[in-house]
């Protein structure tokens, strides 16, 4: 191939002097893909945390019945942390913590009011449909004493602590409708259908499930799963990812104040490892203007540290 110039000079473009190589654009960029692909999912499969899902009302009463159970007839019988908290759940007074004289928790009120009897047995049983002699059960339940139903919840405790199918299917009138109920809760929540209740808010988007974990919290199998993977106070917890692997580096000074004393052993915990977060979470907000303390760094020469590359070819005077 040739071209004729205005000089009537030929020149060949064959071989142009610059040089020529074929590039395939579409092969290139399969090429990288493929490669940046196979790096993210061979360093996300080795240095990914591990993605533990939730844990549901479902799985406990499945894995773990007579936890489930026994925790339910605590929320009846109002014995349940739950029941007990205090504020911003209800009014009760057995896990209030203090800073000084002062409670935080009942300055803040109740925001959230929680009757866990209510909100996590009666409630969900009570919208069961087509279910006449559940309905009964429950008339019979609502409708009786305060003292008769704490005499049905102590013998049933009791009964299923020691034979729980028994205690389950029994017609005892020592039972009352406790065995229809349980049994019913039971059933409905291995469905899936009391977590889907509990979470619930009437509107389109369901994203509340504060009275879920309010519930499984409860029980002891949430706990049991917490120790396990390394998420308990006591196993610095909140540094922890699901599992024995490395979670929010920041919190550390706040976990680690729960290992020292007297934050240790101490019932307001949360209250006073707060309190200390903010003291001195202040201290540094102020540094600039505390003589003296702000004056550190200029004296101990830690900009020299820093600087020390344009310190070297720039010298100070002596």
């Amino acid at each position: 191939m040739s071209v004729t110039t205005n000089n009537n000079a030929e020149v060949t473009t064959k071989n142009p002097p610059y040089g020529y190589r074929p590039y395939d654009l579409v092969k290139e960029v399969t090429i990288a893909f493929l490669v940046v692909a196979l790096l993210t999912i061979s360093l996300a499969t080795i240095f990914s945390s591990p993605d533990t899902p939730a844990v549901s009302i479902r799985q406990w009463a499945t894995k773990d019945k007579p936890d489930f159970i026994l925790t339910a007839i605590s929320e009846l019988n109002g014995t349940s942390q739950s029941a007990t908290y205090g504020p911003p759940y209800n009014h009760a007074t057995a896990n209030l913590r203090y800073l000084g004289p002062i409670s935080l928790q009942k300055l803040a009120g109740v925001t959230q009011p929680i009757n866990p009897a209510q909100a996590f047995i009666l409630g969900p049983l009570g919208s069961i449909p087509f279910s006449p002699v559940l309905q009964k059960a429950l008339h019979k339940y609502n409708s009786s004493s305060a003292q008769q139903k704490t005499a049905w919840l102590t013998t049933f405790q009791k009964q299923f602590s020691t034979s729980p199918n028994k205690a389950l299917t029994s017609t005892s009138t020592q039972l009352g409708p406790l065995p229809i109920m349980m049994s019913s809760l039971y059933n409905l929540a291995k469905s899936g259908g009391l977590g889907a209740k509990l979470s619930s808010t009437g509107s389109f988007y369901n994203t509340n499930y504060t009275k879920p974990i309010l519930f499984i919290s409860d029980g002891s199998y949430f706990l049991h799963i917490a120790k396990s993977r390394h998420l308990r106070g006591s196993q610095w917890g909140m540094t922890n990812e699901t599992g024995n692997f490395p979670g929010q580096p920041w919190l550390w000074l706040y976990t680690f104040l729960y290992q020292i004393p007297p934050y240790v052993s101490s019932s307001n915990a949360d209250v006073l490892v707060w309190a200390t977060m903010m003291v001195l979470s202040g201290i540094l907000m102020m540094v600039p203007f505390i003589p003296g303390l702000r004056s550190l760094p200029k004296h101990l020469h830690i900009y020299k540290l820093i600087w020390r590359s344009f310190y070297k070819d720039h010298p100070l005077p002596k």
